[in-house]
């Protein structure tokens, strides 16, 4: 007997392209006429949900504690830009749709990264009497050899650090001051 091979995949990818090939028609018509874009299909919205919530499920994703809010933004992006998916150019939607949500991902990390370092930031500005420090180590959320315990505590890594600290400028009296001053500008 030969393997039995799945041929059932979660999103029809020509039952979407239908879908969208039709809905693109709509939107031309409208777009021509004056009007405003017609909302996406039922179907068409599904589909969107079910590539973010399946490419969230991927190892380079699924630890993330903020995984609703990238789900949340790549289906935003893909409502939000839909009508730039041409059935003349492609029929693979799915291909489309999955890499625009790969980086609505990405998008939101950063994000999320750029928040943390700015705790981290805080953080280390306002502990000047290593208090913090202590009571990290003390309950074991710190190495106590650590180099940085902000940053082990906030997880940040030293490129992280670097991405986001703010460019140094010429020192003059208005950038004098501490380095939250610096990274949130005037």
């Amino acid at each position: 007997m030969g393997k039995s091979k799945s041929t059932e995949h979660y999103i029809d990818n020509e039952q979407f392209y239908k879908e969208i090939s039709k809905w693109k028609k709509k939107v031309v018509e409208a777009e021509s006429e004056g009007d405003e874009r017609p909302p996406v299909t039922n179907y068409m919205g599904e589909c969107f949900m079910k590539i973010a919530e399946r490419l969230s499920y991927k190892p380079n994703f699924m630890n993330y504690p903020f995984r609703d809010e990238m789900i949340g933004d790549a289906i935003e992006n893909c409502l939000m830009y839909a009508h730039n998916f041409d059935p003349e150019k492609s029929k693979n939607p799915f291909s489309y749709f999955t890499q625009m949500i790969y980086y609505a991902f990405i998008r939101r990390i950063e994000k999320e990264k750029k928040q943390v370092y700015v705790k981290y930031m805080l953080m280390e500005e306002m502990d000047k009497e290593g208090k913090f420090t202590r009571w990290a180590e003390d309950n074991e959320l710190v190495d106590p050899e650590s180099n940085n315990p902000y940053a082990d505590y906030f997880n940040l890594s030293e490129n992280d650090i670097q991405k986001f600290k703010p460019k140094k400028k010429k020192k003059d009296k208005k950038t004098e001051g501490s380095t939250l001053d610096n990274f949130f500008g005037d």
